[in-house]
């Protein structure tokens, strides 16, 4: 194994520690300690890899959110009406509720310490604003189109992203909801009737 492998295989079980404590713990309950001992590492391998433990806990949120940022992106920039990009964006809470489930804790950790530290508030939060802009034009899209009556752009986009985290949460949070099995879909639909022209979805 190369230095390269052995560093990389360091930083991995360091986070895979970090995500168990976290998660039994809770972020303010966990040390870097903790998390070490967890690892089975010291702490000079540690902070060779994190500078702090807020570094750990960014490093975990940014993957997931990255993943989804780059799925919204593909499903919004589809050459499709706006109703039909729309009911594709649905199939993805689908699947970021099924990687969510079993780790509902570290999740509300996130939003957690997003309300009390700004650079976790910058990597929790921002993504959504990205979102709703995104849905702002995609709304506007659809208006210009024709293929969705005229509503309130920035409105319409806070009850989509409003709808995409609910149903996430819920999904992760209630494993007999019926959140993960095709609600999302099912949901988009539902909004849809009430601002598309004439069945254009």
């Amino acid at each position: 194994m190369t230095n390269d492998e052995r560093s990389d295989a360091t930083r991995t079980r360091i986070l895979d520690a970090a995500v168990a404590c976290f998660t039994r713990e809770g972020y303010d309950a966990t040390s870097v300690s903790d998390v070490c001992r967890a690892a089975g590492v010291s702490k000079g391998a540690f902070y060779h890899h994190f500078d702090a433990k807020q570094a750990v806990f960014v490093a975990l949120l940014e993957p997931w959110l990255a993943e989804l940022d780059a799925a919204v992106t593909e499903a919004l920039t589809r050459r499709q009406p706006a109703p039909q990009r729309l009911v594709h964006l649905a199939t993805l809470v689908n699947r970021v509720t099924a990687e969510g489930r079993g780790r509902i804790p570290m999740f509300l950790e996130f939003w957690r310490q997003a309300a009390k530290d700004p650079s976790v508030w910058r990597v929790t939060v921002e993504p959504y604003r990205r979102f709703r802009s995104s849905f702002v034009r995609l709304v506007e899209d659809g208006v210009a189109e024709g293929s969705l009556r005229p509503v309130d752009p920035d409105l319409a986009a806070l009850v989509l992203v409003s709808l995409g985290v609910g149903l996430v949460l819920q999904g992760a949070l209630d494993p007999v909801s019926p959140a993960g099995q095709g609600l999302g879909e099912r949901a988009i639909a539902l909004l849809l009737e009430g601002i598309t022209n004439g069945g254009a979805s």
